[in-house]
Protein backbone atom coordinates (compact mmCIF):
# COMPACT_ATOMS: atom_id res chain seq x y z
CA UNK A 1 0.00 0.00 0.00
CA UNK A 2 -0.41 -0.98 -5.30
CA UNK A 3 2.82 -1.74 -6.28
CA UNK A 4 3.74 1.52 -6.53
CA UNK A 5 3.08 3.69 -3.62
CA UNK A 6 1.80 6.71 -4.03
CA UNK A 7 5.24 7.81 -5.48
CA UNK A 8 5.83 6.00 -8.65
CA UNK A 9 5.66 3.08 -7.24
CA UNK A 10 6.21 2.73 -3.46
CA UNK A 11 3.89 1.58 -1.22
CA UNK A 12 0.48 0.95 2.41
CA UNK A 13 -0.52 -4.01 4.87
CA UNK A 14 -3.43 -4.93 2.74
CA UNK A 15 -4.87 -4.24 -0.95
CA UNK A 16 -2.36 -6.47 -2.92
CA UNK A 17 1.33 -6.82 -1.66
CA UNK A 18 2.39 -9.81 0.01
CA UNK A 19 -0.06 -10.10 2.79
CA UNK A 20 -1.61 -11.46 5.05
CA UNK A 21 -5.86 -10.74 4.51
CA UNK A 22 -6.16 -9.01 1.52
CA UNK A 23 -10.02 -8.33 0.36
CA UNK A 24 -11.36 -8.77 -3.24
CA UNK A 25 -8.66 -6.43 -5.55
CA UNK A 26 -10.61 -4.31 -7.68
CA UNK A 27 -6.97 -2.42 -9.02
CA UNK A 28 -7.63 -3.59 -12.68
CA UNK A 29 -11.22 -2.02 -13.44
CA UNK A 30 -10.47 0.98 -11.14
CA UNK A 31 -6.94 1.88 -13.30
CA UNK A 32 -8.98 0.97 -16.78
CA UNK A 33 -11.58 4.21 -15.78
CA UNK A 34 -8.57 5.97 -14.85
CA UNK A 35 -7.44 4.88 -18.30
CA UNK A 36 -10.24 5.63 -20.40
CA UNK A 37 -10.61 9.23 -18.56
CA UNK A 38 -6.85 10.09 -19.67
CA UNK A 39 -7.76 9.00 -23.24
CA UNK A 40 -10.52 11.02 -23.75
CA UNK A 41 -8.55 14.12 -22.47
CA UNK A 42 -7.42 16.40 -25.87
CA UNK A 43 -5.17 18.87 -24.09
CA UNK A 44 -3.83 18.85 -20.34
CA UNK A 45 -1.68 21.28 -17.94
CA UNK A 46 1.22 19.56 -16.31
CA UNK A 47 -0.51 19.81 -13.05
CA UNK A 48 -3.02 18.19 -14.50
CA UNK A 49 -1.38 15.41 -15.46
CA UNK A 50 0.93 15.01 -12.30
CA UNK A 51 -2.25 14.94 -10.56
CA UNK A 52 -3.51 12.19 -12.69
CA UNK A 53 -0.34 10.21 -11.89
CA UNK A 54 -0.58 10.63 -8.67
CA UNK A 55 -3.89 9.41 -8.13
CA UNK A 56 -2.64 6.54 -10.15
CA UNK A 57 0.16 5.52 -7.56
CA UNK A 58 -2.06 6.61 -4.87
CA UNK A 59 -4.61 3.42 -6.10
CA UNK A 60 -1.91 1.35 -6.70
CA UNK A 61 -0.64 2.32 -2.75
CA UNK A 62 -3.76 0.76 -1.30
CA UNK A 63 -3.16 -1.23 1.79
CA UNK A 64 -5.04 -3.81 3.20
CA UNK A 65 -2.94 -6.72 5.01
CA UNK A 66 -4.23 -8.29 7.80
CA UNK A 67 -2.31 -9.25 10.98
CA UNK A 68 -4.86 -11.45 12.17
CA UNK A 69 -3.95 -15.07 12.36
CA UNK A 70 -0.12 -14.36 10.41
CA UNK A 71 2.79 -15.00 12.06
CA UNK A 72 5.46 -12.16 10.87
CA UNK A 73 8.39 -12.54 13.82
CA UNK A 74 10.93 -15.46 12.73
CA UNK A 75 10.68 -15.09 8.72
CA UNK A 76 13.71 -15.68 8.70
CA UNK A 77 13.26 -19.06 9.67
CA UNK A 78 11.41 -19.89 6.08
CA UNK A 79 14.31 -19.15 4.06
CA UNK A 80 13.35 -16.08 2.75
CA UNK A 81 15.99 -14.08 4.40
CA UNK A 82 19.03 -15.90 3.41
CA UNK A 83 17.66 -17.24 0.31
CA UNK A 84 16.48 -14.30 -1.03
CA UNK A 85 12.89 -13.60 -3.93
CA UNK A 86 14.78 -15.54 -6.48
CA UNK A 87 13.60 -18.50 -8.33
CA UNK A 88 16.05 -20.38 -6.43
CA UNK A 89 15.24 -18.89 -2.81
CA UNK A 90 11.51 -19.69 -3.56
CA UNK A 91 12.28 -23.35 -4.52
CA UNK A 92 13.87 -24.52 -1.18
CA UNK A 93 12.18 -26.86 1.09
CA UNK A 94 12.32 -25.00 3.65
CA UNK A 95 10.24 -21.95 1.92
CA UNK A 96 7.53 -24.61 1.33
CA UNK A 97 6.92 -26.16 4.05
CA UNK A 98 6.66 -22.64 5.86
CA UNK A 99 4.38 -21.94 2.83
CA UNK A 100 2.08 -24.73 3.14
CA UNK A 101 2.02 -24.06 7.07
CA UNK A 102 -0.40 -21.71 6.27
CA UNK A 103 -1.00 -21.66 2.29
CA UNK A 104 -3.76 -18.75 2.15
CA UNK A 105 -2.53 -16.03 4.57
CA UNK A 106 1.27 -16.69 3.59
CA UNK A 107 0.19 -16.32 0.00
CA UNK A 108 -1.09 -12.22 0.92
CA UNK A 109 1.98 -12.16 3.04
CA UNK A 110 4.30 -12.98 0.10
CA UNK A 111 2.31 -10.62 -2.11
CA UNK A 112 3.05 -7.86 0.46
CA UNK A 113 6.61 -8.77 0.61
CA UNK A 114 7.15 -8.89 -2.86
CA UNK A 115 5.65 -5.67 -3.46
CA UNK A 116 7.56 -3.94 -0.96
CA UNK A 117 11.07 -5.26 -1.92
CA UNK A 118 11.14 -6.08 -5.91
CA UNK A 119 10.82 -3.49 -8.54
CA UNK A 120 7.56 -2.40 -10.46
CA UNK A 121 8.69 -4.11 -13.74
CA UNK A 122 9.44 -7.52 -12.33
CA UNK A 123 7.38 -10.80 -10.46
CA UNK A 124 8.28 -13.77 -8.78
CA UNK A 125 6.53 -16.91 -9.01
CA UNK A 126 6.20 -20.21 -7.20
CA UNK A 127 4.98 -23.46 -8.25
CA UNK A 128 3.83 -25.10 -4.78
CA UNK A 129 5.40 -28.97 -4.80
CA UNK A 130 2.33 -29.80 -2.69
CA UNK A 131 -0.65 -28.90 -5.02
CA UNK A 132 1.32 -28.16 -8.53
CA UNK A 133 -0.25 -24.33 -8.07
CA UNK A 134 1.76 -21.59 -9.53
CA UNK A 135 1.68 -18.14 -7.94
CA UNK A 136 2.78 -15.24 -8.93
CA UNK A 137 3.15 -12.01 -7.70
CA UNK A 138 4.02 -8.45 -8.75
CA UNK A 139 6.99 -6.13 -7.34
CA UNK A 140 6.25 -2.56 -6.75
CA UNK A 141 8.21 -0.53 -4.44
CA UNK A 142 11.57 -2.13 -4.94
CA UNK A 143 12.94 -1.55 -1.51
CA UNK A 144 15.34 -3.97 -1.10
CA UNK A 145 16.74 -4.39 -4.89
CA UNK A 146 19.96 -7.08 -3.57
CA UNK A 147 17.71 -9.53 -1.34
CA UNK A 148 14.87 -9.32 -4.46
CA UNK A 149 17.52 -10.42 -6.60
CA UNK A 150 18.80 -13.33 -4.58
CA UNK A 151 21.07 -12.11 -2.12
CA UNK A 152 20.91 -12.93 1.57
CA UNK A 153 18.92 -10.10 3.33
CA UNK A 154 21.20 -6.95 4.73
CA UNK A 155 20.33 -5.76 8.08
CA UNK A 156 19.05 -2.25 6.11
CA UNK A 157 16.50 -4.72 3.75
CA UNK A 158 15.61 -6.87 7.07
CA UNK A 159 14.27 -3.01 8.38
CA UNK A 160 13.10 -1.42 5.72
CA UNK A 161 10.71 -4.57 4.20
CA UNK A 162 9.55 -4.86 8.48
CA UNK A 163 8.69 -1.05 8.03
CA UNK A 164 6.93 -1.23 4.26
CA UNK A 165 4.82 -4.65 5.70
CA UNK A 166 3.65 -2.38 8.88
CA UNK A 167 2.47 0.74 7.01
CA UNK A 168 0.40 -1.97 4.64
CA UNK A 169 -1.32 -3.06 7.99
CA UNK A 170 -4.92 -2.82 7.94
CA UNK A 171 -6.69 -5.40 10.10
CA UNK A 172 -10.03 -4.82 8.85
CA UNK A 173 -8.96 -5.78 5.81
CA UNK A 174 -10.00 -2.43 3.95
CA UNK A 175 -8.35 -0.66 1.43
CA UNK A 176 -7.18 2.84 1.99
CA UNK A 177 -5.23 4.81 -0.26
CA UNK A 178 -1.95 5.67 1.07
CA UNK A 179 1.50 7.76 1.00
CA UNK A 180 4.51 6.26 1.58
CA UNK A 181 7.65 8.11 2.36
CA UNK A 182 11.08 7.34 3.14
CA UNK A 183 14.26 5.33 1.87
CA UNK A 184 15.17 2.16 0.43
CA UNK A 185 17.51 -0.27 1.93
CA UNK A 186 20.54 1.75 0.04
CA UNK A 187 19.50 4.67 0.87
CA UNK A 188 17.80 6.24 -2.05
CA UNK A 189 14.83 8.72 -1.43
CA UNK A 190 11.11 7.40 -2.34
CA UNK A 191 10.00 9.61 -4.75
CA UNK A 192 7.21 11.56 -4.36
CA UNK A 193 5.63 15.10 -6.07
CA UNK A 194 4.33 18.04 -4.63
CA UNK A 195 1.28 16.89 -5.93
CA UNK A 196 1.00 13.72 -3.67
CA UNK A 197 1.56 15.72 -0.38
CA UNK A 198 -0.95 17.93 -1.13
CA UNK A 199 -3.97 15.10 -2.04
CA UNK A 200 -2.25 13.21 1.12
CA UNK A 201 -2.81 16.24 3.39
CA UNK A 202 -2.71 14.11 6.58
CA UNK A 203 0.48 13.12 8.40
CA UNK A 204 -0.07 9.58 9.61
CA UNK A 205 2.44 7.18 11.31
CA UNK A 206 6.17 6.27 11.22
CA UNK A 207 6.46 2.25 11.18
CA UNK A 208 9.97 0.46 11.90
CA UNK A 209 11.15 -2.72 12.94
CA UNK A 210 12.45 -5.99 12.33
CA UNK A 211 10.58 -9.34 11.86
CA UNK A 212 12.86 -11.08 10.47
CA UNK A 213 14.77 -11.40 13.78
CA UNK A 214 11.52 -11.71 16.18
CA UNK A 215 12.46 -7.64 17.17
CA UNK A 216 8.56 -6.59 16.39
CA UNK A 217 7.08 -3.81 14.30
CA UNK A 218 6.65 -0.55 16.07
CA UNK A 219 3.94 2.72 15.10
CA UNK A 220 3.64 5.75 16.14
CA UNK A 221 1.72 8.88 15.73
CA UNK A 222 3.39 11.61 12.76
CA UNK A 223 2.22 14.58 14.67
CA UNK A 224 -1.05 15.11 15.72
CA UNK A 225 -3.55 11.74 16.97
CA UNK A 226 -6.83 11.33 16.40
CA UNK A 227 -9.15 13.79 18.62
CA UNK A 228 -12.32 11.89 20.73
CA UNK A 229 -14.56 11.95 18.33
CA UNK A 230 -12.18 11.03 15.08
CA UNK A 231 -11.41 7.48 13.79
CA UNK A 232 -9.76 5.90 11.06
CA UNK A 233 -10.15 3.05 8.52
CA UNK A 234 -6.57 2.01 9.48
CA UNK A 235 -6.37 1.16 12.69
CA UNK A 236 -2.48 0.48 13.01
CA UNK A 237 -2.04 4.06 11.57
CA UNK A 238 -3.07 6.85 13.89
CA UNK A 239 -3.88 6.13 17.11
CA UNK A 240 -6.73 7.92 18.76
CA UNK A 241 -8.60 7.85 22.19
CA UNK A 242 -11.06 5.11 21.29
CA UNK A 243 -10.45 1.67 22.59
CA UNK A 244 -12.09 0.26 19.72
CA UNK A 245 -9.67 0.89 16.87
CA UNK A 246 -6.56 0.85 19.23
CA UNK A 247 -7.58 -2.83 19.73
CA UNK A 248 -7.55 -3.53 16.07
CA UNK A 249 -4.04 -3.58 15.49
CA UNK A 250 -2.49 -5.20 18.99
CA UNK A 251 0.25 -7.00 17.03
CA UNK A 252 2.18 -3.37 16.49
CA UNK A 253 3.95 -1.64 19.35
CA UNK A 254 3.08 1.83 19.78
CA UNK A 255 5.59 4.29 20.49
CA UNK A 256 3.42 7.61 21.20
CA UNK A 257 4.89 9.97 18.68
CA UNK A 258 7.03 9.22 15.98
CA UNK A 259 9.29 12.45 16.57
CA UNK A 260 10.12 11.10 20.62
CA UNK A 261 12.34 8.54 18.71
CA UNK A 262 12.92 9.19 15.34
CA UNK A 263 14.52 12.13 13.45
CA UNK A 264 13.61 13.99 10.51
CA UNK A 265 15.29 14.28 7.33
CA UNK A 266 16.48 17.91 6.11
CA UNK A 267 13.06 18.81 4.37
CA UNK A 268 10.97 17.59 7.43
CA UNK A 269 8.78 15.39 4.84
CA UNK A 270 10.18 11.81 6.57
CA UNK A 271 11.98 10.52 8.92
CA UNK A 272 15.07 8.71 8.14
CA UNK A 273 15.98 6.67 11.12
CA UNK A 274 14.57 5.71 14.44
CA UNK A 275 15.72 4.11 17.52
CA UNK A 276 14.41 2.10 20.11
CA UNK A 277 15.99 -0.28 23.02
CA UNK A 278 18.97 0.81 21.55
CA UNK A 279 18.41 -0.24 18.12
CA UNK A 280 18.51 1.95 15.03
CA UNK A 281 15.86 1.12 12.59
CA UNK A 282 15.32 2.51 8.93
CA UNK A 283 11.63 3.22 8.81
CA UNK A 284 8.69 4.35 6.37
CA UNK A 285 6.54 7.59 7.04
CA UNK A 286 2.29 7.20 5.71
CA UNK A 287 0.57 9.63 4.84
CA UNK A 288 -3.25 9.85 4.22
CA UNK A 289 -6.30 11.83 2.77
CA UNK A 290 -8.15 14.09 4.99
CA UNK A 291 -11.42 12.72 4.01
CA UNK A 292 -10.34 9.14 5.09
CA UNK A 293 -10.38 10.36 9.17
CA UNK A 294 -13.93 10.38 10.21
CA UNK A 295 -15.64 11.87 12.59
CA UNK A 296 -18.33 11.02 14.75
CA UNK A 297 -22.00 12.63 13.78
CA UNK A 298 -21.11 12.95 10.47
CA UNK A 299 -24.10 10.81 9.66
CA UNK A 300 -22.36 7.36 9.02
CA UNK A 301 -21.16 4.40 11.02
CA UNK A 302 -17.65 4.17 9.95
CA UNK A 303 -15.67 1.10 10.36
CA UNK A 304 -13.71 2.12 13.88
CA UNK A 305 -17.09 3.62 15.58
CA UNK A 306 -19.30 1.72 17.53
CA UNK A 307 -23.04 2.21 18.87
CA UNK A 308 -23.49 4.15 22.16
CA UNK A 309 -24.67 7.08 23.94
CA UNK A 310 -21.66 9.49 23.59
CA UNK A 311 -20.14 11.25 20.77
CA UNK A 312 -17.07 9.79 20.30
CA UNK A 313 -15.88 6.99 18.34
CA UNK A 314 -16.15 4.54 20.70
CA UNK A 315 -19.73 5.78 21.44
CA UNK A 316 -21.39 7.29 18.47
CA UNK A 317 -24.88 7.96 18.74
CA UNK A 318 -25.32 9.97 15.90
CA UNK A 319 -23.70 7.71 13.49
CA UNK A 320 -24.03 4.03 15.12
CA UNK A 321 -27.09 3.97 17.02
CA UNK A 322 -27.72 3.16 21.19
CA UNK A 323 -26.62 -1.03 20.95
CA UNK A 324 -30.13 -1.54 20.70
CA UNK A 325 -30.78 -5.44 20.41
Amino acid sequence: MGFTSIKGLRSGMAGRGAGWSVAAWVLTSVLSLVGAVGCGVQESTFEEEQELHTQERAIQEDNGLSLNGLSLNGLSLNGLSLNGLSLNGLSTTDFSNWFNGNPAGNELLMRYIVRCAVPANQTRSFTNPSTGVVYTWSGGLGLAPAWSSGAPATVAEQQIISACLGAHANNYGLHVSISVLGRDSSGANIPYTSAELALFSRRESCFFGNVFNNEGLFAGNDRSALAEDESTPRPCGLKGYGATSNAACAQLKRIGQCEQYCTLDPSGTFYTHCSVNGVQYKPLTTRIRSQDVHRCGDGVCQQGESCGWGVTADSCLLDCGTCAQ
